[in-house]
């Protein structure tokens, strides 16, 4: 395990998943514990519902305004909010006029294609939930 520093000014490679622009700041080659990403979400989406089996996820909403919908409740975000979702809890997001920007960090890590289960219809570029966790 080694210390990681990433600048705003690096360009870490950003995949589109669906709804999301996931920026991996933690490679997986360097994963330990956790796994972080960078999320944005385009003005007026709503993503599906999912959750993980074993990790905890931690969101710090950097920049924009939405709804977190956990476990049914909605829960208004506005920059500098944070939300703790222990193992199970069932998380999407809507949008407002702007971009939805978080901080996204899973313990233990988790990937597009490792613990995330969905509800409703899967995003294009995550697994179907059926991998082995």
């Amino acid at each position: 395990m080694k210390i990681i520093h990433t600048s705003l000014s690096e360009k870490n490679p950003k995949v589109q998943l669906g709804p999301y622009e996931i920026e991996s700041l933690i490679a997986e080659e360097e994963e330990a514990a956790a796994t972080a990403y960078r999320i944005r979400i385009e003005p007026n989406q709503k993503t599906s519902t999912s959750y993980h089996r074993i990790a905890e996820e931690i969101y710090y909403i950097l920049e924009g305004r939405g709804i977190a919908l956990l476990d049914g409740i909605q829960h208004i975000l506005a920059p500098g909010d944070f939300l703790r979702l222990p193992p199970g809890t069932q998380h999407s997001f809507i949008t407002e006029d702007q971009p939805l920007v978080m901080l996204d960090i899973h313990c233990p890590g988790s990937r597009p294609n490792r613990d995330v289960y969905f509800v409703d219809s899967t995003p294009d570029g995550f697994s179907d939930g059926s991998q082995t966790v």
